[in-house]
């Protein structure tokens, strides 16, 4: 098996933040972000982690941070590490493939979430009351429908272990300010456009998926990741049949062994059998191949 990055630990760099799955330093004037290798599930970070997916998780973020520049900023410097600064260099092992030297930015406190497809718990909301974030839906729609189009459902942005709550525009507008909450909802439903019809020609259905936005210099950019297996649900086009769950090349499948095992989503979470993590490390591989056309 591959060797993991659980976290990162240099010591003579300013750590600014350990997320759920991102090491980040401060480097003064820019931010150092690392993707580990860990995995969260239900906002609860597992005890395992998943080989190689910090890399897989730099290279499909890379992959989409070029090809929706037309469309929004971003706040990648480099990924080279020949351009990092001499502390960080001599952790090159470490960095390789998994880094990015990133623009210091004012997150925004609500995640953009944009749905194309009936799932996950937008269909639990659905069942309960027919609207997903305050937004009415037609009804008759079943588990894994396509929407008519694209609806912009925000969402908390909760630390780790602690879960991340549905909230309508109204909500979203109160937290950030009316004009902002226009732009990125904007903007997150024109990326989630161009996304879909990309990823659906490399055969692959993105069912909805998540953006993060920061301020830089009174200009709104896309930061963290985007478009990956950990932030979205990517579907195989050739086995979509809506009425009940779909084949996933993304942490679906680890969702879905928790659920089995009747975990009851509150830390601490369970080890996982080597059998899980080998599964889980395979469909974000064929992700990125997929999308991408190259491997690690």
């Amino acid at each position: 098996m591959v060797h993991a990055v659980c976290e990162t630990c240099f010591s003579d760099i300013r750590l600014l933040k350990r997320g759920k799955v991102r090491d980040v330093y401060d480097l003064g004037d820019k931010l150092l972000m690392i993707a580990t290798d860990r995995i969260s599930a239900f906002d609860v970070v597992m005890p395992d982690p998943i080989p190689d997916k910090g890399k897989i998780l730099s290279k499909i973020s890379l992959f989409w941070f070029d090809a929706i520049k037309p469309i929004v900023k971003n706040h990648v410097i480099s990924n080279n590490l020949a351009e990092y600064p001499a502390e960080c260099r001599k952790y090159s092992k470490e960095l390789d493939g998994r880094s990015m030297l990133v623009k210091k930015a004012e997150p925004l406190s609500v995640e953009c979430v944009v749905r194309g497809y009936l799932s996950g718990s937008g269909w639990s909301s659905y069942q309960e009351s027919g609207e997903v974030c305050g937004v009415r839906l037609p009804k008759g729609l079943k588990e894994s429908d396509q929407l008519p189009e694209p609806v912009f459902t925000p969402s908390t942005k909760e630390d780790a272990g602690n879960h991340d709550i549905n909230i309508d525009f109204d909500e979203t507008v109160k937290r950030i300010g009316r004009k902002l909450a226009e732009k990125v909802k904007e903007l997150s439903i024109e990326i989630y456009i161009k996304g879909s019809k990309l990823a659906s020609q490399k055969g692959i259905i993105i069912a909805d998926t998540k953006f993060e936005f920061g301020i830089v210099e009174n200009e709104v950019i896309i930061i963290d990741e985007v478009l990956t297996p950990d932030s979205s649900r990517f579907w195989p086009k050739d086995s979509y049949k809506p009425g009940g769950t779909q084949l996933s090349f993304d942490k679906q499948y680890l969702r879905d062994y928790l659920i089995s095992i009747k975990w009851n989503r509150k830390p601490p979470a369970p080890s996982l059998p080597k059998e899980v993590i080998e599964n889980t490390r395979s469909k974000y591989m064929e992700a990125l191949k997929r999308l991408t056309g190259s491997e690690l």
